[in-house]
């Protein structure tokens, strides 16, 4: 089983890659963001909740965060390939919640793939994201506090999973099939 975690900064291009990945190697995907945003869609408890943390670029309270996941990965079945978890976790103590969620299960993350992008090119893509989306949350305000949450809380976890010997970094700028490929070798060398 190679359970994934997909890490980057807003816009390095983690929802492009899990799409790569999830063709190639039938893996599950969890993207909290897409949870989030069913939820917000659905205009449930939760997704109400949800609109006010990320309307104000903040992240969703752990205990939350830990307990959808854990529903939404039971989903795939005991048997499945792996999952690769976007956008979860973005801090230690998540990160910390995820190993022992999957330890409860017998299973743990086998590689934590790290996209690095330029503060610059990750501006860039966002608004222009925002532009063609309509997501509310891809405008320069929201986005600048976005980079600032991720520098202060969730880049820590770069060192965590370097600690835990599973960091596998990849130079998330340049040509699409040059960093897919970068991430299949990391993959295909996972035990």
């Amino acid at each position: 089983m190679k359970n994934i975690v997909i890490f980057g900064a807003p816009g390095s291009g983690k929802g492009t890659q899990s799409d790569l990945m999830i063709k190639k190697y039938g893996l599950g995907h969890i993207s909290t963001g897409d949870v989030l945003r069913s939820e917000i869609k659905s205009g449930t408890e939760l997704g109400k909740t949800a609109k006010g943390y990320i309307d104000n670029g903040q992240l969703i309270p752990d205990e939350l965060m830990v307990s959808i996941l854990a529903s939404v990965y039971d989903g795939f079945g005991h048997d499945h390939e792996g999952v690769i978890f976007d956008g979860f976790p973005r801090t230690i103590p998540q990160a910390e919640a995820l190993k022992a969620m999957l330890a409860e299960r017998g299973h743990g993350v086998a590689a934590m793939i790290e996209l690095e992008v330029p503060e610059d090119e990750l501006m860039a893509r966002l608004i222009k994201r925002g532009q063609e989306s309509g997501r509310s949350d891809d405008n320069e305000e929201t986005i600048k506090k976005r980079l600032g949450v991720y520098h202060s809380q969730t880049a820590p976890l770069i060192d965590w999973y370097e600690k835990e010997g599973i960091r596998h970094h990849i130079d998330g700028l340049g040509d699409l099939d040059r960093i897919f490929g970068d991430i299949c070798a990391v993959i295909d060398n996972l035990q």
